[in-house]
């Protein structure tokens, strides 16, 4: 049985947004070594539109940007969007009964499958088994919040530094 994780950069005030931090070399490694092992991933419509970005190549890339695309392409991914009529390689529209499907993805595969948005994760409470709270110094002020609701009881089972600047928090719900 698979173990369904919600994990993501975020700021020290519990803000997600790719645009202001990008991940040191050390952390964008963990990153692709994350995106490698996991069984798969279910993604939120609009987490999914930013990952597309990594469905085709871009001239200023270098080494490391082709390896972790490359990650990203080979895994599994499942996208639940109503709004969506189609999505890209190695990926299947979830267009209803999204618990079920996830319920099913736990039973069916093994390792660990990465839900990949905090509206996402709101709605799959109850459902994920670990929180990975991948803290940056960097304060936002606004913007989306890593808990999209109310946070759910939770207990805290590790900590691990990461490169210069960032602390990983895991937690499991209580």
């Amino acid at each position: 049985m698979a173990k369904l994780l919600f994990g993501m950069n975020l700021s020290l005030d519990g803000y997600v947004d790719h645009d202001k931090f990008a991940p040191e070399p050390a952390l964008f490694r963990h990153w692709i070594e994350r995106v490698r092992a996991v069984a798969g991933s279910v993604y939120g419509r609009r987490m999914y539109e930013i990952m597309r970005y990594w469905d085709e190549d871009h001239p200023e890339w270098n080494a490391k940007h082709r390896e972790f695309a490359a990650a990203w392409r080979n895994q599994p991914k499942w996208v639940v969007s109503r709004s969506l009529t189609s999505v890209g390689p190695n990926a299947t529209l979830v267009a209803d009964d999204m618990e079920t499907m996830v319920r099913g993805l736990k039973a069916r595969l093994t390792g660990e499958i990465a839900v990949s948005g905090p509206k996402l994760a709101q709605s799959l409470t109850g459902l994920i088994d670990e929180y990975r709270l991948y803290l940056h110094p960097v304060v936002l002020g606004h913007g989306t919040p890593f808990f999209a609701g109310p946070r759910p009881p939770l207990r805290l089972v590790a900590s691990e530094r990461i490169g210069e600047s960032v602390i990983r928090l895991t937690y499991v719900p209580a």
